[in-house]
């Protein structure tokens, strides 16, 4: 063991890390950290990254002279600012806190202008920054534009990307009473000059329909959510507004975006909201759909699936803290969340697992030990997806998040290097950094009990064994396990931080009987060598014909292939053994295979049902009036564009609203639809066993705006 050491240590002082050990026929063999190779394109692929998202105002004070005056601010009081800042954030990347932790991304609080009043409720300013007033100028309390801009450059010189929180949903809370004065009623500025406000809207920027009661998705999107002035993105102005607001944010060299609120936006809107992302700088984007411990939906899979965003991976990450942090739940019913995600979603590794947030109680408590802690954090790092770490937790911070009392959000309260939960992060950001089973592998259970969960991730010929005790007394004798690591010892990625050991593969991929102590956790890991392409990833998953995808794996070679969307080949833009950068082909719109040949002709699985839209997107809200239904019955609307699914009734867009914006028997649905196109489209009834029934007569016909928002209205 002491010639181990002594290797690790001469690893780790040449800068490269050491990830694990395997022993075999060879002779002793170090898997170690592998420095990222340079981007050739705008980061969508985060799966080899983790995510530190952070509350601004509460990480670091980096420079008082931006604080707050007067009531806005008291550090000792949870609901007002405490002085954070984009500076406070800088100093702990120089310092190394954040690139020893193996932070990939920094997820920050949204970075605009927001309210400067009180809410009278909760006593609370608008520290947290979802209190929109200007969405095109910086938060004053967190830095000037060039703060910003010296954020963004400090951490891309240190390998990490900045994602950016934003709020297309809402502006700040207001009321319905005329004049009552509450707050800054919502207002909105446009790079300073002044929009409107809920009391002051006579364009209608704003929805004016109450509050929603969560009683229906229709309610949800289009009335306000917990009295959030709610934008109304099918007028041209709040759609051009929003779109222009991300663009320049994106010009200031964010590299991703986290969308709040995505469950109460027109889910079609926001698909050219994207697709203005991704035309405009492709970036990873992932959306806030909130579910509850227990909850899931099939609209969220839907929206995952349907949008081109990725999702916060609530379904995962609530299952965890089942099984982990409440104890309402084994491991059992963890594998069955993963099986159920890994099929529902076109692309699990890209959405975003946690185990807390800014909108949930810490996961650490002040009664648990906190190896719980260390465990769960062990198990989400070699999740598939990509993890986000909630600020803090590497120091146990606990608190539950309460109205008027948000001790979820309290400032950092230490930066020690050396706590357990530390080390776990940063060993195995290390691991995800080098070795894609972890970023592109599935999820394959090898042994399962309630408290026992052993579990294997392979890509190509990369293998991670984890092994999972999660009881605080009991031991267990694992035998039969099966593994498709080579044989040979293996060393505990973790270096037995969370009382792992070493393990020897026999010849015919078993591993002996033992004993499994409580408590533990053991990851064992092997890098290899992939010679036949093989797909992990493709991002985005929508786009137009030039739009840069980028298709991430191994073993596509260092000789240039070529790329394959159905049977029309993209233009490569660049090409690495790891990452090919394409330009998607003028097709026309529809879904498409993906897939890779190398330079000797060796054809990739596919990845399936890339999206291709049919050229630039707008907005339209379609409604039909006197479409009157029986029970069980729904209206769809169809067309002769993909977007409208081609006429076919399985593609139809639907089904259709008839509740809030306008009452049955007039139905409504914003859609995209290609810009600047003359199109035809009809209305039809589908009842629960799949009968339909269409409007008769001629194909009504719409010519497309080239920009802004379109509304068309006829009669069934």
């Amino acid at each position: 063991m002491s010639d181990d050491t002594t290797r690790r240590d001469v690893l780790k002082a040449l800068g490269l890390g050491t990830i694990g050990l395997a022993q075999g026929g060879a002779g002793l063999q170090y898997a170690t950290q592998t420095t990222r190779a340079a981007a050739t394109a705008p980061t969508v692929d985060y799966t080899d990254r983790v995510i530190y998202q952070v509350v601004t105002d509460r990480f670091r004070d980096g420079d008082t002279s931006n604080n707050p005056q007067g009531e806005l601010y008291n550090p000792d009081n949870l609901t007002k600012y405490h002085g954070g800042d984009w500076q406070g954030i800088v100093e702990k990347i120089r310092d190394g806190y954040l690139t020893d932790l193996g932070v990939g991304a920094l997820w920050i609080s949204p970075p605009f202008e927001n309210v400067y009043e009180i809410h009278p409720d909760y006593d609370s300013a608008a520290y947290h920054g979802f209190w929109g007033r200007d969405l095109k100028r910086p938060n004053p309390y967190f830095g000037s534009f060039d703060d910003f801009a010296t954020l963004v450059d400090v951490a891309h010189s240190n390998d990490i990307e900045v994602i950016i929180d934003f709020v297309p949903n809402h502006t700040s809370p207001a009321t319905e009473k005329d004049g009552d004065g509450f707050m800054a009623e919502g207002a909105l500025y446009d790079d300073g000059s002044f929009v409107a406000d809920y009391d002051n809207d006579p364009n209608g920027y704003f929805r004016h329909n109450g509050g929603t009661d969560f009683s229906t998705y229709e309610d949800g999107i289009y009335r306000n959510l917990y009295a959030l002035a709610d934008l109304d993105v099918s007028t041209s102005y709040i759609d051009t507004y929003l779109k222009d607001a991300i663009t320049k944010w994106l010009d200031l060299g964010v590299d991703g975006i986290r969308v709040d609120a995505v469950k109460h936006m027109p889910p079609k809107w926001q698909k050219t909201f994207l697709q203005t992302i991704y035309d405009h700088k492709p970036v990873f984007t992932f959306g806030e759909w909130f579910l509850s411990a227990g909850q899931t939906s099939e609209r969220y899979y839907e929206f995952a699936n349907d949008s081109g965003m990725s999702l916060l991976d609530f379904r995962y990450g609530q299952k965890l803290r089942d099984v982990l942090r409440d104890g309402t739940d084994d491991f059992t019913g963890l594998h069955s969340v993963v099986e159920e995600t890994a099929n529902s979603h076109q692309q699990v590794v890209s959405q975003v697992p946690f185990i807390d947030n800014h909108d949930m109680d810490r996961f650490t408590t002040a009664d648990a030990s906190t190896t719980t802690t260390d465990i769960a954090l062990a198990v989400l790092l070699t999740s598939r997806g990509t993890p986000a770490i909630y600020y803090g937790t590497e120091q146990y911070m606990t608190g539950a998040n309460e109205a008027g009392n948000p001790a979820n959000r309290a400032s950092m309260t230490a930066f020690d290097t050396t706590t357990t939960a530390y080390s776990v992060i940063s060993s195995l950001a290390s691991l995800r950094a080098s070795n894609p089973a972890l970023g592109y592998g599935d999820t394959q259970q090898r042994w399962l009990n309630g408290d026992v969960y052993i579990y294997e991730r392979e890509f190509g010929d990369n293998v991670v064994l984890v092994a999972v005790n999660r009881s605080s007394s009991s031991w267990y004798d694992v035998s039969g396990l099966q593994t498709a690591l080579p044989p040979g010892t293996y060393g505990d990625v973790l270096g037995g931080a969370l009382n792992g050991w070493e393990v020897t593969v026999n010849d015919d991929g078993s591993i002996d009987t033992f004993s499994f102590g409580p408590e533990t956790v053991s990851v064992w890991a092997h890098a290899g060598d992939t010679t036949t392409p093989t797909i992990g990833h493709v991002g985005p998953t929508i786009g137009t014909p030039g739009t840069t995808v980028t298709i991430g794996g191994a073993g596509f070679g260092s000789t240039q292939g070529s790329v394959q969307f159905g049977s029309s080949d993209a233009t490569v833009q660049s090409w690495r053994d790891d990452e090919i950068v394409v330009t998607a082909p003028s097709v026309a719109g529809g879904f498409y295979d993906v897939t890779v040949t190398d330079a000797s002709g060796t054809q990739s699985a596919a990845f399936e049902r890339f999206e291709l839209l049919s050229g630039n997107q707008v907005p339209v809200r379609f409604v039909v009036d006197d479409a009157t239904t029986e029970t069980g019955e729904n209206v769809y609307l169809s067309g002769n564009v993909h977007e409208l699914g081609n006429w076919d009734p399985e593609s139809a867009v639907g089904p259709l609203f008839n509740q809030v914006v306008y009452s049955y028997p007039t139905w409504y649905y914003d859609v995209n639809v290609p810009a600047g196109r003359d199109i035809e489209f009809k209305f039809l009834i589908k009842d629960g066993n799949g009968n339909v029934t269409w409007e008769s007569g001629s194909n009504h016909t719409y010519t497309t705006p080239s920009d802004g928002t379109g509304h068309v209205r006829v009669t069934w």
